[in-house]
């Protein structure tokens, strides 16, 4: 049996608008059930908000998100967590920087560090940080 871990993101009500974004800057298959879909409405305000989503590339990058509740309490936090791509290539890095970096604070701009060729982290329009680089040896 093989387990991995899967970046769960939390919104309160654009978690679909999220998904969206991200499928755009790295392709793959969007899943979104809604909490009318599921069967599960609580506030009818909410029943078009997602209770499941996922983005997931045939290469293994997987994303998930949902709505949180109004009933339950949620908070954006601050860096609580980072969402950290690590491409095997300059040109792939670059172009997901690209498409993430619109409308986006970039927190370190993408250029060389001491660990990668190219490193670089921003905070996307839905307050996500994330942290992109290619995948090289590290030489302590």
């Amino acid at each position: 049996m093989t387990a991995r871990a899967v970046t769960h993101l939390n919104f309160r009500g654009d978690a679909r608008e999220a998904l969206t974004f991200y499928r755009s800057a790295f392709g793959g298959d969007l899943t979104v059930v809604t909490y009318k879909d599921a069967g599960n409405v609580q506030d009818p305000a909410e029943a078009d908000q997602v209770m499941f989503g996922q983005v997931s590339t045939a290469d293994g990058l997987s994303v998930m998100a949902y709505d949180v509740p109004s009933d339950l309490p949620w908070n954006r936090g601050e860096n609580a967590f980072f969402v950290s791509v690590r491409a095997e290539s300059a040109e792939e890095t670059t172009a997901y920087w690209e498409k993430l970096s619109e409308g986006a604070t970039v927190l370190r701009p993408l250029g060389t560090a001491q660990w990668a060729p190219l490193y670089g982290m921003l905070r996307d329009r839905f307050g996500v940080t994330w942290v992109l680089d290619v995948v090289s040896e590290y030489d302590a």
